[in-house]
């Protein structure tokens, strides 16, 4: 059974940064595409971030694009979301999913939850004003 554990949350300030973790296990590998999704009270899931399984391809939100960055160690199955200049409107529930797939997609593509096969159980992020 595959398993997709986050870590990393927490409470900021405004203008501060968090690094989040996805530690894969079970029957996810590097063979993946990987993304992260948030939704915060009262709002749907939405799209952060996602990564090709070579790690050579990267998709952003255009909410996100310059203050955070994703990234993945294949060797140790974990993808990492370096969340930088952080906003109140980024207060949220982060969520990392896999997907089976080496395939290049589009960006379009990447940002579907129904896209993805596996999804962790979320970690919070509080950033306060």
């Amino acid at each position: 059974q595959a398993q997709l554990v986050e870590s990393g949350g927490g409470l900021v300030q405004a203008g501060g940064s968090l690094r989040l973790s996805c530690a894969a296990s079970g029957r996810t590998g590097s063979a993946h595409a990987m993304g992260w999704f948030r939704q915060a009270p009262g709002k749907e899931r939405e799209f952060v971030a996602a990564i090709h399984w070579s790690g050579g391809n990267t998709y952003y939100a255009d909410s996100v694009k310059g203050r955070f960055t994703i990234s993945r160690d294949n060797a140790k199955n974990t993808v990492y979301l370096q969340m930088n200049s952080l906003k109140p409107e980024d207060t949220a529930v982060y969520y990392c999913a896999a997907r089976p797939s080496i395939i290049y997609y589009s960006a379009t593509y990447y940002s579907r939850p129904d896209k993805y096969d596996y999804w962790g159980q979320g970690t919070q992020v509080t950033v306060s004003s």
